[in-house]
C-alpha cells in the first residue's frame, strides 16, 4: 500500500514528528510505502472560495496544493499528522484540507484508508474531542475509511512524548496495517 502522510507540524523535530516517524517505521515493516509531505514548508494558500474548480479543479490559484493532489490521488492512504492547536488541527493542515475542494470527487471516489496522529500538551479528557469530530466528519464527507488515531495527550514536548505510551501506539498503528 502506498501511503501519504500530510506532515503539518511546522516544527520539523517536534512531537508530531516523533509520532510520525514511528507510524512510517511500522508502515514499512509491513511492508508498504510511507511517503512524508512536509506541508508547512511549501507554498500552499487558502481557498478563498470562488468554486472556480467546480469540485474538481483546476484551482485558479497556482500553488504547490498540485504536489498534494498527485500524491493523495496515486496513494491508498492518507494520514493526517497534526499537533493540536486552539483544540484543532493545525492552520497549515487546515489550509490543506481547505483545497480538497478542488478535486473533492476525485478523493471521494478514490475512497482512501485514512488515520490521524496528533499531540496535545493538554491531557484533560476532552482535548480532542474537537479535532476527531471534525476528522470524523472529513472521513465521512470524503468516503475515507479511518484506520485508527492515535491521540497524545500530554506531549507537549518531545521528551514528554518521548516517554509516553504514545509513539509505540503510533509504530502498531502503522504495523498492523494489511
Amino acid at each position: 500500500m502506498n501511503i501519504t502522510v500530510l506532515m503539518g507540524s511546522p516544527n520539523k523535530n517536534g512531537s508530531t514528528g516523533i509520532l510520525t516517524k514511528e507510524f512510517k517505521r511500522g508502515a514499512e515493516e509491513s511492508g508498504h510505502t510511507v511517503e512524508i509531505l512536509d506541508i508547512c514548508h511549501i507554498d500552499i494558500k487558502p481557498c478563498i472560495g470562488c468554486v472556480q474548480c467546480g469540485y474538481e479543479g483546476p484551482c485558479v490559484q497556482k500553488d504547490d496544493t498540485e504536489i498534494i493532489r498527485r500524491k493523495l490521488l496515486s496513494s491508498d492512504m492518507v494520514v493526517f499528522a497534526t499537533p493540536l492547536y486552539y483544540y484543532g488541527m493545525s492552520a497549515q493542515m487546515k489550509i490543506v484540507v481547505d483545497r480538497f475542494c478542488a478535486y473533492n470527487s476525485s478523493l471521494s471516489r478514490k475512497h482512501l484508508r485514512s488515520a490521524l496522529l496528533s499531540v496535545a500538551w493538554n491531557a484533560d479528557d476532552w482535548t480532542f474531542e474537537a479535532l476527531e469530530a471534525h476528522y470524523k466528519t472529513l472521513v465521512r464527507y470524503i468516503n475515507f475509511e479511518d484506520m485508527g488515531m492515535v491521540l497524545g495527550y500530554g506531549c507537549g514536548t518531545p521528551g514528554m512524548t518521548s516517554r509516553s505510551r504514545y509513539p509505540k501506539e503510533a509504530y502498531e498503528l502503522g504495523r498492523r496495517l494489511r
